[in-house]
């Protein structure tokens, strides 16, 4: 169920195609007049799109309900195939959420100190200092964490920038 050997690596092509698709969600959420944060689940193809989701509240993050909700409708053995993809650093909350839910990999763009300097001291986006390296590394298996990827940091820190200054 945790063995990384039969895994196969997604290419740098992929990685941003979707990382840009989470970005995309995150557009969708601010249209819905939520905060900017998208989730994409990707199957062991790396091509297929098993759920899609935005971000709902302070509570319910956009990587956190994915992922429940994937835990909900694949067995932990399709889910240790699959990467969660999110242009910004999952929270303690979400990291932790994938790990519960067996998601084997989980590819980021932004950091969440990068996410805290554009966005401040927001009332409406508390964060909290706790990279995902730190949550997965404190866990029982491998969870594989790519990020942040340099070619995809620019376009959302751009998005999360306008929509913070306007809040």
């Amino acid at each position: 169920m945790t063995d990384t050997a039969a895994r196969t690596a997604p290419s740098a092509e992929q990685i941003l195609r979707h990382l840009r698709r989470s970005n995309d969600v995150a557009r969708r959420a601010m249209a819905l007049g939520r905060h900017p944060f998208g989730a994409v689940l990707v199957g062991p193809d790396h091509e297929t799109v098993l759920l899609e989701q935005c971000n709902i509240d302070t509570v319910n993050h956009a990587e956190a309900t994915l992922a429940r909700v994937a835990a909900s409708n694949f067995t932990p053995e399709v889910l240790w195939g699959c990467t969660l993809y999110t242009a910004v650093e999952p929270c303690c909350m979400c990291a932790g959420t994938a790990y519960w839910a067996n998601i084997g990999r989980v590819v980021y763009g932004m950091t969440e100190a990068q996410l805290l300097a554009v966005t401040g001291n927001h009332a409406e986006n508390p964060t909290l200092s706790v990279p995902a390296a730190h949550v997965f590394s404190h866990g029982q298996k491998a969870v594989e964490l790519i990020g942040p990827v340099q070619a995809i940091i620019d376009e959302t820190v751009a998005m999360q920038r306008a929509f913070w200054s306007s809040r």
